[in-house]
Order: structure tokens, then sequence, then C-alpha cells
């Protein structure tokens, strides 16, 4: 069994590579590829690589357990610290998430979890960027304002600092060089390059544009390595975010939305009484697990609770039935998720998180149905208008909750399909919202499509990057419908699809069940769309680079025609200008009379691609919203059938 390598600072690997000589720096990638299969883990924690015969390399994580100072990898060769040797196996090892700011006051050292930073959205000692993390036992600021007043608010424009700017441009620059490399090219010293950068962002309080170059960092890897799982269109995502955050701050934009909040500020909130909704299961590709429990307030305004730490997916299965480390409750997650809490101090952050701060006091409360209020105001509206809410702001759109009632259809491949129970309703797509095997997502789904005509009310996130898709969290009952789910009362007649397991008994038998509908997807806006040649193009030059672009976009006029006159004759014509600027500015290298490049930075290449992509992103999410729009046809009635 092979030793895992401790995660190490984007800093330290970055200065590593920075360290070393033009020769070394191209025998980088191949010194660091294979090099982890050798690790050795010591008796006191230490973890050993050896290359050679006369070089061994020593990891020693601090209590954290990862790499966060130089002083912590050292090699016993003759050029160490700047050696292939150190830097290479830095290079293996997996990035740590970016520590968080210290806390002060005593009870910060008592934290039950990291502090997160989106997601998104949407999370170390700092969480992943998962699109949940652990209760933070953060304090808001207390007031200098005398007691009983309020302190004045100066409204001022926001205004970059002359570091931010440098940093900024800095970055745009890095990052355009690593699109114009591509994934073939964009090996340990492109990455290293982007670390640098990104550290550079960070201290300069830009901790949105840091983290967009990370995730960059992290999805060229994925990439390079060829991992399970691994998307082409994530990594294209996240250059599209990273360029425009870091482009946008370089001219000089000062939106506070770009600039992103270093970690969540926690303010009080006062005497809060929330109801359970569902939990969810949490299990992110850097070895953290954990539960995130969603929650109600009277009004509707939506809270969480939850704890992710490192352990993967054992904890993220044990973590459902953990204890609540929130103001002395004795509530565990399950029993949160259906039962609720009087809070008295409690502390919020901007996102809806309940912190666990000193001077939190909670309460058990029972828990409501979801057919009680304020529950039922998220099953009140078509799910079309409350799509289409989120689309139009989509900066929260990654931990909102949907609810509808469904009737369903059958399976279609790896989707459950099931259609709204109103008129006009059309076809949704249920997926798994974690697809892992040894959660419980996807068995309870494949349950369910063996009911066809099974009216079901359905709570869940809309996955807006497909046409009409949903991502359930939590299943119950149709109120007054018969053929229904049979949940039990001790469950609150709700079934929490990562951990509740659902069994024969839990359906109904021998009722009267509506009329199946044919299991046959329906038309795709998006996939019927020619938008998927802008796709392939903008996806072949992260893929391959600007010469990949360049190449793909070489031949004939009927080439061309053949790439871009279906977009124009569907209207699509932006689109098309786009996607053939961003294939003539690849293909332009404008030399000198010597053949030496006259210009040759990648930045309007970048900006060109970059134009492409947003573009694309918006026209998408229009076929997106179209997709959740009514659609001619009624929806059956019931009709007494045969039982099973």
């Amino acid at each position: 069994m092979s030793t895992e390598l401790p995660p190490v600072a984007p800093e330290v690997l970055a200065e590593a590579v920075e360290n070393l000589t033009p020769r070394l720096r191209k025998k980088l990638d191949a010194a660091t590829e294979g090099c982890a299969a050798g690790a050795v883990l010591e008796a006191d924690g230490t973890v050993t690589l050896r290359f050679g015969e006369d070089a061994l390399v020593t990891l020693r994580p601090g209590p954290a357990g990862t790499i966060t100072t130089a002083e912590q990898a050292v090699c016993g060769c003759l050029l160490a610290p700047r050696c292939l040797h150190r830097a290479a196996a830095l290079g293996a090892a997996p990035l740590a998430d970016v520590p968080p700011e210290p806390v002060a006051g005593p009870e910060s050292a008592t934290a039950a979890g990291p502090a997160g930073p989106t997601g998104s959205g949407s999370a170390e000692p700092v969480a992943p960027a998962d699109p949940a993390v652990s209760v933070d036992r953060t304090e808001p600021p207390e007031s200098t304002a005398p007691a009983g007043t309020t302190a004045p608010v100066e409204m001022t424009a926001p205004v970059l600092t002359a570091a931010q700017a440098r940093a900024a441009g800095a970055l745009w620059h890095v990052a355009a060089e690593a699109l114009a490399a591509g994934v073939t090219a964009g090996g340990a010293v492109v990455q290293a390059e982007l670390l640098r950068a990104a550290h550079t962002a960070r201290l300069a309080g830009l901790p949105r544009a840091e983290a967009a170059a990370l995730r960059v960092v992290r999805g060229l890897r994925a990439a390079r390595e060829r991992r399970a799982g691994q998307r082409l269109g994530d990594l294209t995502g996240a250059f599209r975010e990273l360029l425009h955050t870091a482009g946008m701050l370089a001219s000089g934009a000062a939106d506070p939305a770009l600039t992103g909040t270093a970690r969540r500020s926690y303010a009080p909130g006062g005497s809060l009484q929330v109801h359970g909704l569902c939990r969810e299961p949490v299990l992110s590709a850097t070895g953290y697990g954990g539960v995130v429990t969603h929650l109600l307030g009277p009004g509707g305004t939506p809270y969480s609770v939850s704890d992710v730490r490192p352990g993967g997916l054992a904890r993220a299965r044990g973590a459902g039935s953990a204890s609540v480390a929130l103001g002395g409750a004795t509530l565990d997650h399950a029993g949160l998720a259906r039962g609720g809490l009087r809070i008295v101090g409690a502390t919020v952050s901007p996102e809806g998180r309940l912190g666990a701060g000193r001077g939190v006091r909670a309460t058990p409360l029972p828990g409501i149905a979801w057919t009680e209020q304020p529950a039922a105001r998220l099953f009140a509206r078509p799910a079309a208008e409350a799509v289409a809410e989120l689309l139009a702001d989509p900066e929260g759109a990654e931990s909102a909750l949907l609810g509808c009632d469904v009737m369903v259809v059958g399976a279609a491949g790896e989707h459950l399909l099931v259609r709204e129970t109103r008129p006009d309703a059309p076809l949704l797509r249920l997926l798994p919202a974690h697809p892992h095997p040894e959660l419980a997502h996807t068995e309870n789904l494949r349950r369910i499509a063996s009911y066809p005509g099974l009216l079901l009310r359905v709570l869940g996130r809309p996955d807006l990057d497909r046409t009409a898709t949903l991502r359930p969290l939590a299943v119950g009952p149709v109120p007054g419908a018969e053929y229904t789910l049979r949940l039990p009362e001790e469950w609150l007649c709700r079934a929490d699809l990562g951990y509740d397991r659902l069994q024969g008994a839990h359906f109904p038998q021998g009722d009267a069940a509506p009329v199946p509908l044919q299991a046959a997807e329906g038309p795709d806006p998006l996939a019927d769309s020619p938008l998927w040649r802008v796709r392939r193009l903008l996806e072949t030059g992260v893929a391959g680079g600007r010469r990949a672009v360049a190449e793909a976009a070489r031949g004939t006029a009927s080439l061309a025609a053949a790439s871009y006159g279906p977009l124009r004759r569907a209207g699509l014509t932006a689109a098309a200008d786009l996607a053939a600027a961003l294939a003539a500015e690849a293909d332009r290298r404008p030399r000198d009379v010597f053949g030496r490049l006259a210009d040759p930075s990648s930045d309007g290449y970048a900006w060109a691609w970059l134009a492409a992509a947003i573009h694309l992103a918006a026209a998408e999410r229009c076929l997106i919203a179209a997709s959740w729009a009514a659609v001619p046809g009624p929806v059956p009635g019931p009709v007494p059938v045969s039982g099973r």
C-alpha cells in the first residue's frame, strides 16, 4: 500500500520551483511523475522519498498534517534546497488548502471543525471548496460604539489598492500564458507560476482570484494525471472564472464580489428559531467528509449547520448521526434534520451558516412537516419560477434548494425521469446529489424508478449546468395522494436520500396508480443546439492550448462554413463571430524580418477566449432556463390499476 504524501502549501511549492535553474525546470515534470510511489511513512510521522543512492527527501508535516514552511521539506543532496529532488517531491504532493486567518480569543482553539472560505459554491485546516463546510466558532467583532448606539457607516466607492492592481495584472498574465499552454504543456512550471501569482493575490487581499487560480491548478493536475471523474468542462469553467476575475480586477473594477472575502464574517443574529429540512452528506476530492443539515427560519430564511473534516467517505457516512456542536444542543444531525432549535445569541454568516461561537445557546424544538409553514413555501410555486430566479442571480444558486411535487416516469440511462404535477409541466431529470456508490443516493433513485406513476414530493438542488435537472436531497409523500410513499412517522414522513435507505415497505402496495408514462426523454434544447461547436473549440484550447485552436480552425472556406454556418443559421451570430475571432487570434503570430515573434504576449488570445466563453455560458443559461419552462400536454390523472 503506497504512502500518501502530506499536502503542501501552494507558496512552498511555488518557491521550490522558482529556485530551480532553467535546466532543472525542464526535467521537473519527468522527475515528479511516479516519485510518490516510493514514499515511506516513518515512525515519527515524517515521509521520506529516495531519489537514487545519494538523495533522500524528508517531509515533516506540522500538527495540521500539512507542509506549510520551506524548512519542513529537506533533501540530503549537495544542491539542496535548490535541488530537483525536493521540488519534485513537493510537486507530487497534493495542494493544501489556504490556512484560516488567526482568530483572537480562547474559544477559537476549541472549534468543532475548520473554518471555511465559496460552490459555487461553495471548504482546511480551512475546509475544501465544497458545498458545505464545518461549523465555525469565529465570533463577530465587538462594536466600538457606545452602548445603545449604532456606529455610523460611511458609504464610499470601493477602490483597488496599487498592490491589488499589480497582483491582479500579474495573475491575469500568468493565467493567459497557462491557457495558451493548455493541459499538454501545463506542467509543474506553469502550475508553480500560477501558485506564485495566487499567493501574491492572497497577500494583496484578493481571495476570490486566489481561489480561482487554485481551482485551475488542481484541474490541470487532474487532467494531466487523467484521474477518474475529471471533466474537461470543469477545467474550462475554472479558466473562465480565473480569467474573468483577474481581468476585471486588472482593469480597475473594484466590485466586492470580484475581490471576495478571506473568510466568513459572522454577524450577530439575535434569537432564532429554526426547523430542519434535510441533511446532506459531503464528500470532497481532497479527502474531506462530513454532513450539512439544511434549516429554515420562521420567515423562510435558509440556514445550515455543517460539520466537514478530514476523513473522506467514512466520515461522510458517520457524520449524519454525529452530535451537533452548536450552543450545547443535545441533538445529532439526524435529529436536527427532523427537529429544530431555539438559538439565543446566534451568529450567522452571509451565506446563512450558523456559528458555534462563545455565548451561543441552543435548545431543541419539535420538528415540522413539509406541509407546515415555513417549509410549505418551498413547494408552493412552479419549479420554473424558482429556477429563473436562481439563474438571474447565480451567486447563491449553488446552495439554494428547490421543492416540487412530481410523478415518476421511469429510468432513462443515468437519469430518473419525472414530470412536475402541474399543467403543461416539462419532463425533469433527477440525478444523484453525490454519485459515490457507498452513499445511498443512487440506490434510492434506482428503487424509486421501479415505481412508474409514483407521486413524490422532492426537495433538491437544481443543476444549473444541465437542462431541467434536479439533484434531490430528500423525498416525501405528496399530501392527499394514494399512490405515494409510506414513510415512518419517526422519519417525519420524509427520507434523506444520502442516509436513509428506502425499502419495499416504504412504497405503496396494490394502491391506485396513475397511468404510467413512456420513459422517453424529450428534446434537449442545450444538446440540440449548435452551441456545442463553440464549447468544443473552447475545450480544445484548454486541452491543447493555443496551437490546438489554431490547427483546428485552419482549412478551407468550406470547413469554416461547416463550423460556423449552423450557428448563423440558428440565429447565434454572436457566438459564430466570437468563435471565428478566437480562431483568428489563435492563428495570429506576427513575426519581424528576422522571424522572431513581434507580439509574444498571450493577452489578446486570452481575451478572445474569455469573450467566447462568457457568451457561451450566458447562452447556455438561457437554454437551461427554457428547459424548465412549461410545455404543451396535460398531466395524466390517477386511474385504478391492478396491484404490483
